[in-house]
């Protein structure tokens, strides 16, 4: 039986174009991100790249009538703010088109091909030791009553190096100060707490002295809490906002103590997230192993060594310089051994003239 898609498979040059019996763009598009089983910020990443740069052109179109030569065409008319959203926008588009190959629709993914902008690497700005502790020691000073918390969380923050949405999920019954461990293995991202890790792995934090210092303090801000009967007196997490919440629910709430601090200390201007790369370049520069620094951040050996290896560097650096304070000094001859050697250079000349 001749049917359309045999009739345009046999004549592909033919006037006559049936229409086509595969899905939609923009209907497999909402059909694939409702069934993704992925986290709310990353299900809103998806849906604004793709209705943003894909849906407009692409929607009504069949999928099997959607080439690698009109995607590259949508890249070139497309006014990109800078590479990384082009190169997200185009990571997006390739994920879910490979599910179109996965499911039998295509035979090959038209954005397959498609190159990624390189992007520059990002710069590792750490505070310094000094730094760090100014901003600490200012925070408990000037952070009183149950304002406190803040200043516990950011000594825990810079001794520990985890991520911030791994410390506001932190609970006290995963925290064992007699082994000196906190389990990592949840996350607050979207003003939600996520029952996973970003990497999906759980790990377990090493505590420092700092570390249990502030957990020790954070306790005392607790016990505070209970007498003042405050909302969420008996918090489980062991950073709590001062009101209205259970656990810290936006970035915003740490950063205005963060950015006082700063001001009032005179340190130059750098986003929270740098206690982390402050953990870690300290650690990195105290002689750590890289891999012992690795597990403590949550990052593959590979990664670290990619994002800190000026620190690593910084330190072999300073070690061979001091392979020349172990050396000896030049002995320096005595009046009486340079006119030897002087005797012995003018024998020498007189020696070989006369075999002259």
């Amino acid at each position: 039986m001749l049917t359309d898609a045999k009739y345009a498979e046999l004549f592909p040059s033919t006037s006559y174009n049936p229409e086509s019996q595969c899905p939609l763009f923009g209907e497999y598009a909402q059909l694939w991100l409702n069934g993704r089983k992925i986290v709310k910020g990353t299900r809103r990443n998806y849906r604004a790249s793709l209705n943003r740069f894909w849906m407009p052109a692409l929607a009504t179109k069949p999928l099997d009538k959607i080439t690698t030569f009109e995607l590259r065409k949508l890249i070139s008319a497309t006014e990109w703010a800078s590479p990384s959203q082009e190169r997200t926008a185009i990571q997006h588009l390739r994920t879910m088109l490979a599910s179109v190959v996965a499911d039998g629709i295509l035979s090959r993914n038209p954005a397959g091909s498609l190159e990624l902008p390189k992007l520059g690497k990002k710069v590792i700005d750490p505070f310094e030791r000094e730094e760090a502790d100014q901003i600490i020691d200012w925070m408990y000073a000037n952070l009183t009553g149950s304002l406190g918390i803040y200043a516990c969380y950011f000594e825990f923050a810079f001794y520990t190096g985890m991520r911030p949405g791994e410390i506001i999920a932190l609970r006290w019954d995963e925290v064992d100060t007699r082994s000196k461990v906190a389990r990592v293995c949840r996350i607050m991202a979207d003003g939600e707490i996520h029952e996973r890790t970003k990497t999906g792995v759980h790990r377990d934090v090493l505590l420092n002295a700092r570390a249990l210092h502030a957990l020790d303090m954070a306790r005392e801000v607790a016990t505070l809490r209970a007498k003042q009967r405050r909302q969420f007196p008996d918090s489980p997490y062991i950073f709590p906002p001062t009101k209205n919440f259970e656990f810290i629910q936006q970035a915003s709430v740490t950063d205005k103590h963060f950015r006082a601090a700063l001001v009032a200390c005179g340190i130059r201007r750098r986003p929270q997230y740098n206690c982390r790369h402050t953990y870690a370049s300290m650690c990195l520069t105290a002689g750590m192993k890289p891999g012992f620094v690795a597990n403590q951040l949550g990052h593959s050996v590979q990664m670290l060594l990619s994002r800190y290896a000026r620190w690593m560097e910084s330190r072999a650096d300073w070690d061979e310089l001091a392979k020349l304070d172990t050396q000896p000094a030049p002995k320096v001859a005595s009046e009486a051994e340079q006119n030897a050697s002087a005797e012995v250079v003018v024998l020498g000349s007189i020696g070989t003239k006369l075999v002259q």
